[in-house]
């Protein structure tokens, strides 16, 4: 998620939470913003984001690491607050039938509905996708 904008930039879907999982979550991120070196990754203090292997993939990036502190849940609380929405908006409703379909509803609930059409309080209640529209530099009219 891009803090600025509250964007979902990056993620990704597995039947594990392991580090490959939030591997390709960053790729995609990375691949989507192309962040200049020095970006400020946050996120918890899980065992998939400590990983050897994550942390030498942030590094070899130039992208500096920030964890959560231990016991203070509140650092992380706009990525538990879009997990909260989620989950009320989309999964606790839903019955899937297979991986491809909860795959497919999970795609069209960050793409379309999340990142484009949710307005959030924090924004001035415009979507994450209008307020970095917004927050472009004007081009002139000459």
């Amino acid at each position: 998620m891009d803090l600025f904008s509250r964007m979902i930039v990056g993620w990704s879907m597995s039947e594990n939470i392991d580090r490959h999982l939030v591997l390709n979550a960053l790729d995609m991120a990375l691949e989507g913003r192309q962040p200049a070196r020095g970006l400020l990754h946050h996120s918890d203090r899980g065992s998939q984001y400590a990983s050897e292997d994550y942390q030498k993939a942030l590094a070899a990036r130039g992208i500096q690491c920030s964890m959560s502190r231990k016991g203070n849940c509140w650092d992380n609380a706009v990525a538990e607050s879009f997990f909260s929405s989620l989950k009320t908006e989309l999964v606790h409703d839903a019955d899937f039938a297979t991986h491809a379909q909860a795959r497919t509803a999970l795609f069209e609930y960050i793409e379309v509905f999340y990142n484009r059409q949710r307005r959030h309080s924090s924004l001035g209640y415009v979507s994450p996708a209008d307020f970095e529209l917004a927050a472009l530099p004007q081009k002139s009219a000459s």
